[in-house]
C-alpha cells in the first residue's frame, strides 16, 4: 500500500523541541525540589518568550503580541463540559513526526517503543496517529506504509489523568 507523500513534521513538534531546550537550560537533575524547578522552567520560559532574539531580532512575545492573552480566564467548572475527545484525537492526527528506528526495530513515542520492525534499523519513519483505530501509523520517506500499532497510551482517560508519558 502507497500513501500519499506524509505531510513534513508540523509545529506539534515544537512542544517535544521545548522540552529538550528546558531540559538542557533548566538542568533538572540539579533542582532539589520540584518548586525550584518550577521557578527555573518559567524563568527561562519568560527569557525565551521575552528576550530571545526570534524573528528581526524581536522576541517572540514581541513579534505576536496578541498571543499574550486570550482576553478570557481560565474556568475550572467549565473544562469538563468543554473537554472533547475528539477534537484531541483530531489534533494529534493533523500533525507528523518524524522519529528513527533503533537497533531494535522501535521507535519512541511518549517515552515508550513501538516496534516497527529490525529491517527498518537506522531509517527515518514518519509517524501519524489514526484516530478512528487509536493507532499508529508509521511510513517511509516515499509514502510506503510501513505498519502500525496501537496507541494505547492514548486514551481519554489517560489523557484526563495526565498518564501519556511514563515520565
Amino acid at each position: 500500500m502507497i500513501w500519499n507523500r506524509p505531510r513534513r513534521p508540523q509545529d506539534n513538534g515544537v512542544i517535544e523541541r521545548s522540552q529538550g531546550t528546558a531540559d538542557r537550560w533548566c538542568e533538572p537533575w540539579t533542582c532539589d525540589s520540584a518548586e525550584e524547578l518550577q521557578a527555573r522552567l518559567e524563568q527561562m520560559d519568560r527569557l525565551d518568550r521575552e528576550d530571545y532574539p526570534y524573528r528581526d531580532r524581536r522576541s517572540r512575545a514581541a513579534s505576536y503580541p496578541g498571543l499574550a492573552h486570550s482576553g478570557r480566564g481560565y474556568a475550572e467548572e467549565s473544562e469538563a463540559a468543554s473537554w472533547d475527545w475528539a477534537r484531541v484525537a483530531a489534533h494529534l492526527a493533523s500533525g507528523t513526526v518524524v522519529r528513527r528506528v533503533n537497533q531494535r526495530g522501535f521507535v519512541s513515542l511518549y517515552n515508550r517503543g513501538h516496534y516497527v520492525g529490525t529491517i527498518h534499523q537506522g531509517k527515518q519513519v514518519y509517524v501519524m496517529f489514526d484516530p478512528e483505530a487509536g493507532a499508529w501509523l508509521f511510513a517511509d520517506a516515499q509514502g510506503l506504509y510501513l505498519g502500525r500499532c496501537a496507541a494505547s497510551e492514548l486514551s481519554p482517560e489517560r489523557v484526563l489523568a495526565l498518564d501519556v508519558t511514563r515520565r
